[in-house]
């Protein structure tokens, strides 16, 4: 009988214990937003300060509002426009308020171009007398209000046009706009691509003038892809695109004025080959502030130009042995003084000049970079901004006084925090998030950083995510090369010291980039449970050529892209194969795009480090890349040759020793296919036994439909059978048979 309770006792134990276990995180959870964080939909503060606006879109009817409210309750206040009021159009996809917020702008059939590029129809709505007129029955891109909202400038086929409001008369501006050739008003590819904006023209504050860029492209190389599509036949798609060493567009500043309708072309002094990364006009009105820089991109001009005589003057100059990176933080003062950031004294760091380009002071300063400029409230004259000073994996929100006084700490938390301000700087949303908490946003006031109220967190999530007991992301250091690096390391649920596992690395290392941060899981990050889950550890290091840890550690890749990073990756592994809990014969490595390039290397030039590798849309050669990002680097190959080509993948090829999985997307028009065909032709030359998929059509980001569970399991696929014991056991047992 007691026996007999055992027993009982025992089964309802066991099952209990097996009902009891975690569930198993798969692949198409990862894939099907299982996972999803909820974020805050894009909101757009309104002039008063205190009510912001947001686009609504109710999925079942289609239709979309405009809804309008308040920052300090959360509460709805009202629909500015709902488009069910509106004639003509059931929905639209995004609006663009006028300056003084009487009219909109509308857009929808948007339809993407590149990675930010998009064209589309548009229509006008008035709020006065609620009507809503149509652009024009083009698809246009970048449709911008005049200062009073008079007219919209916007880009037809690389021409510039005009639209008259009252009138509904459309003037040309330019003429000579052609595929391929000349483009007005708005930006190349590789412009679009590296310096991250695609409207290049620009009303100045009074409405009498726009101030433009032309590019002439007739000269640049064409590049084509074939499109696959579902036709008979592809089609092919030419584009222009300069790689490294080879012809870039010229480029050149225009200036039209409206009341005569002519254009002149302002000569901005004896540059030989450059590049104009911004424009835009200063506090003063006709007065256009004007950045060129060199093809080397380490001599910048800040140049003003008079719009009234086309005069123009040098009113900073900046230079840098390596590079300058180019950004959107020139911000004007009422007296046309003005804030700029720059890494001249070794950090990233804020500074205030006068009209005249004489500095007054340095805003910010110490052994810390300001990761983010959010603007200037003149008001309670004080900027803000965010910055690495609690370690450079976290971000923390500050404010502090042009004179560089006055600083105060606005975010308490450490982790990663952002802000997003109010128009008049009387609020900021704080988007918040750790390695162990998923986003949480909050109000504050921006005066003290004091939390007025809980907007939005990610509680749900966290409760779906308990019955998979996933592994923390552990951060920490390793010392590679003589200096201690940021890493992170996710482990088994069940890891036990005294056993062997096999390690997966992943990294980046772009120059400047990060991948070691204080931040919730991404969708990787999920791939890696699962992996986790199978009995793999998973680490990533940020080597040299990263960023937030100063300008020596980030530059000294210059003119050797692949050299100092490939090395720390290669003494990273070695030093986690030193672990007793790591099989060094079982260390694998991954990476996309600058990461593909970087687990090519390794697995080559690290062959006796790493038993495998995966590289998805790699560069194999810095020859195949584009001008600008390539030279901000390296220069030119016919300046630096042996950089080129001693750190490139596809000059290492003999060297392969582990199993190698090599993936492209056939429609990827930033790193092109073009890198993997030649890797692949080296690799087959050489006779070196290899995998690899070609996505058709896809682009870099290689996602649409099934294809991203498609490539996941792939690369699931790949590493159980050539990093996991039991596969490469039979991997072997194959091989002797």
């Amino acid at each position: 009988m007691k026996f007999s309770k055992m027993v009982v006792a025992f089964l309802v134990f066991t099952t209990s214990m097996i009902y009891a276990q975690e569930k198993q995180i798969t692949l198409e959870e990862i894939w099907n937003g299982t996972f999803r964080q909820e974020r805050l939909q894009s909101l757009q503060s309104l002039q008063n300060g205190i009510e912001y606006l947001v686009l609504n879109r109710d999925r079942n009817s289609g239709l979309t509002n405009l809804d309008v409210y308040k920052y300090a309750t959360g509460e709805k206040v009202r629909t500015m426009l709902s488009s069910s009021d509106l004639e003509g159009i059931s929905s639209f996809q995004g609006f663009e308020l006028s300056p003084k917020e009487d009219k909109l702008l509308l857009s929808t059939n948007l339809e993407s171009i590149y990675r930010r590029s998009s064209k589309g129809i548009y229509y006008i709505y008035d709020f006065k007398d609620k009507s809503l007129t149509q652009l024009t029955n083009k698809k246009v891109q970048e449709p911008t209000f005049s200062p009073d909202a008079s007219k919209v400038a916007y880009v037809f086929e690389n021409n510039i046009y005009v639209y008259d409001i009252p009138s509904g008369n459309e003037t040309q501006v330019t003429f000579d706009g052609k595929k391929n050739e000349t483009i007005n008003g708005i930006t190349d590819w590789v412009y679009e691509e590296e310096f991250a904006f695609v409207k290049a023209f620009h009303w100045d504050p009074t409405g009498e003038k726009i101030a433009y860029l032309k590019f002439d492209e007739s000269n640049v190389p064409e590049f084509s892809m074939d499109i696959f599509g579902q036709s008979l036949y592809p089609s092919e798609y030419t584009f222009k695109y300069p790689k490294a060493g080879e012809e870039n567009s010229k480029v050149s500043l225009h200036m039209y004025d409206v009341a005569s309708a002519e254009s002149e072309k302002i000569e901005l002094g004896d540059y030989k080959d450059f590049y104009i990364p911004r424009i835009k006009w200063t506090a003063k009105p006709m007065l256009l502030s004007v950045q060129v820089i060199n093809r080397h991109q380490n001599d910048l001009d800040l140049i003003f130009v008079d719009a009234t005589n086309n005069s123009k003057e040098v009113v900073l100059n900046e230079q840098d042995e390596a590079y300058i990176d180019i950004t959107d933080n020139l911000t004007f003062l009422e007296d046309n003084s003005f804030i700029w950031t720059s890494e001249k004294d070794g950090y990233n760091h804020i500074y205030l000049y006068d009209e005249s380009g004489d500095l007054i002071n340095q805003v910010t300063s110490g052994n810390w970079e300001v990761t983010d400029y959010y603007g200037f409230d003149k008001k309670n004259n004080r900027i803000y901004y965010q910055s690495t000073e609690d370690g450079s994996v976290n971000r923390t929100v500050y404010s502090i006084k042009p004179n560089g006084k006055g600083k105060r700490k606005l975010t308490e938390k450490t982790g990663t925090n952002s802000a997003d301000f109010s128009a008049d700087y009387t609020y900021f949303i704080n988007s918040f998030t750790n390695t162990s908490t998923p986003y949480v946003f909050t109000l504050h006031r921006s005066k003290d950083g004091k939390l007025l109220r809980e907007i939005k967190d990610n509680s749900e999530l966290l409760k779906k995510e308990a019955a998979y007991n996933f592994s923390p992301k552990e951060i920490s250091t390793i010392e590679v090369n003589g200096k201690d690096l940021n890493m992170w390391m996710i482990r088994p649920q069940d890891f036990d010291e005294n056993k062997e596992y096999p390690l997966l690395m992943f990294q980046y290392s772009g120059p400047g980039s990060q991948s070691v941060s204080n931040t919730y899981f991404n969708t990787n990050d999920y791939w890696y449970q699962l992996l986790a889950d199978e009995g793999f550890i998973i680490a990533c290091v940020d080597g040299h050529g990263t960023g937030f840890r100063g300008a020596d550690f980030k530059k000294v890749t210059q003119l050797e892209l692949g050299k100092y990073e490939v090395e720390d990756q290669i003494a990273a592994a070695q030093k986690f194969g030193e672990r007793s809990y790591i099989d060094k014969n079982r260390i694998g490595i991954w990476g996309w795009s600058y990461g593909g390039f970087m687990s090519s290397n390794c697995i080559l030039q690290g062959n006796d480090t790493f038993a495998m590798a995966i590289a998805v849309a790699p560069v194999t050669s810095w020859r195949f890349y584009d001008s600008i990002y390539t030279e901000r680097y390296m220069t030119t190959p016919q300046e630096n040759p042996s950089g080129y080509d001693n750190n490139s993948p596809i000059n290492h090829v003999e060297k392969l020793k582990g199993d190698f999985l090599l993936v492209h997307g056939g429609g990827d028009d930033n790193v092109h296919l073009q890198n993997t065909m030649r890797m692949v032709e080296a690799l087959v030359q050489a006779n070196k036994q290899f995998q690899w998929a070609i996505y058709p059509d896809k682009d870099h980001g290689i996602y649409g439909g099934n294809t991203r569970l498609h490539l996941y399991t792939k690369m699931t696929n790949f590493l159980r059978e050539n990093l996991k014991e039991e596969g490469m056991q039979e991997e072997n047992s194959n091989t002797i048979n």
